[in-house]
């Protein structure tokens, strides 16, 4: 049995800081690398904070997860990195105008330290292809 692998790259979100892709297309799972909220132009984070810079990201992982053929309603899992727990209120209030109904799956952790001095990283896991969503029972 063949497995197709497929890289997914975008110009509309910032190109990687270091050797890794956007994201890899494995059969119909999307696996996203985690994203800064970094200006594509300019590969500097946005002034504003972690809800700016987490807003910055999301925009940035919509773009790839359009690339791949996907959507933040496909999205099955995220996983949010913070240099400050204190931050997690300021994220969520931008997370929820991405994330709208069927919420995915989530963890988020405090972390010693991001790249380029981040406040907010963001990674995902997604299907591509046709998605039912079947009512939850709770």
């Amino acid at each position: 049995m063949s497995v197709i692998r497929k890289i997914i790259s975008t110009n509309k979100a910032p190109k990687p800081v270091a050797p890794y892709n956007q994201a890899v297309l494995l059969d119909k799972t999307l696996y996203v690398s985690g994203v800064l909220g970094l200006n594509k132009d300019t590969m500097k984070l946005v002034d504003g904070g972690a809800g700016a810079e987490a807003r910055q990201a999301l925009q940035s992982l919509g773009h790839i997860l359009e690339e791949a053929g996907s959507s933040f309603e496909k999205v099955a899992k995220t996983t949010i990195f913070l240099n400050n727990i204190d931050d997690f209120g300021a994220v969520n209030d931008v997370y929820k105008d991405f994330f709208t109904k069927n919420h995915p799956a989530r963890s988020t952790f405090q972390v010693g330290k991001l790249p380029m001095g981040a406040k907010v990283e963001i990674e995902v896991i997604a299907a591509v292809g046709d998605v039912t969503q079947i009512p939850s029972k709770i």
